[in-house]
């Protein structure tokens, strides 16, 4: 075992070099090898390439040098590409303060059996009037930018669960295909994460057919881990044990306190107030989609670990899991 495998367990340890096919007497070779192919792409700013960094995307694609060189490109690239998003990428901006703090996103105490991290989101939550889609985007790739410090997740991964009651027509109709695409790219595409499950409650009709809207964008893979429970929650708990969920989506723990994973974050700076003005801020996003619209493609869409520390990462709990059928497309 190198240094870089020391936050490891040895069941963890184990899972890499079957799973991902990390092998320690190659590490360092094997990151080298991607950070030898920068030179191939000028045109994107690398700013960062030390091992640690590499590695997590090694282990996002499997050890495949080729495919987690890519991921790291498109990493850096989306980031050139909407430079607004990543100014002030902090807990304690204005927009993503409010959407972190009305759970956007959860982060639940319990591991999955498998050691994976699980997100939670109450859509009907989103108060348009105070943060726009973007903020929301950015504070879940700000706390996934924090979670994934920890190597245990960037070998396990995550788990992401979506609860739409209550979410309105009138809330759908703010999520545009750009958005929708926007958070695509970022989640799927350029960020060094592996997400071993998407799971969607109480989902009403216009979810399934926003859903249509963005299926052709998602690779092949992302769609078969999404699943739709609809209001079906003996499903979920085939999957993900109940003991380890809150009583909102049928679980024993009590339940979520919204502010949780915002307070891990956010410390004394939670209860501190900050004027914000969203429409300011969706002028820019509107330029953004017109942006999008003209230069998004398929093909170009193919192109602080202390805080979880603090009191997030607790032991997994066991849970029997069967074969669920995933999502069907609704053509």
């Amino acid at each position: 075992m190198t240094h870089l495998q020391a936050g490891l367990s040895s069941e963890t340890l184990e899972k890499a070099k079957v799973e991902l096919k990390e092998n320690p007497d190659t590490l360092h070779q094997d990151i080298q090898e991607v950070r030898d192919m920068i030179i191939t792409r000028p045109d994107i700013g690398f700013l960062r390439t030390e091992d640690a960094f590499i590695l997590r995307f090694l282990r996002a694609r499997k050890f495949n040098h080729f495919e987690a060189f890519r991921l790291l490109a498109q990493y850096f690239e989306y980031r050139q590409q909407n430079l607004d998003m990543f100014k002030n990428l902090k807990p304690t901006d204005p927009g993503i303060k409010q959407a972190l703090k009305d759970g956007f996103p959860g982060v639940l105490s319990n591991l999955d059996k498998y050691g994976r991290r699980i997100l939670l989101l109450f859509a009907a939550n989103w108060d348009q009037s105070r943060y726009t889609f973007v903020d929301i985007l950015r504070a879940i790739l700000l706390s996934l930018e924090t979670m994934i410090e920890d190597p245990e997740l960037q070998v396990n991964g995550f788990i992401l669960i979506i609860d739409w009651s209550n979410f309105t027509f009138k809330q759908a109709s703010r999520l545009t295909p750009s958005m929708l695409r926007l958070a695509i790219e970022g989640l799927q595409d350029s960020f060094p994460a592996r997400f071993g499950g998407i799971h969607f409650v109480n989902q009403p009709w216009y979810i399934h057919a926003l859903y249509t809207v963005i299926r052709p964008f998602l690779k092949d893979k992302t769609r078969k881990r999404i699943f739709m429970h609809g209001n079906n929650l003996n499903s979920l708990h085939q999957l993900i044990h109940p003991e380890i969920l809150p009583s909102e989506l049928g679980g024993m723990m009590p339940p979520y306190d919204m502010g949780t994973w915002a307070r891990a974050l956010l410390d004394h700076a939670y209860d501190e107030e900050a004027d914000y003005c969203p429409e300011s801020y969706t002028l820019s996003v509107q330029d953004l989609e017109k942006d999008l619209e003209k230069d998004l493609s398929p093909k170009t869409m193919k192109r602080s670990q202390s805080v979880v520390e603090a009191g997030i990462l607790k032991r997994p709990v066991t849970s029997q899991e069967d074969n669920m059928k995933p999502l069907l497309s609704l053509d």
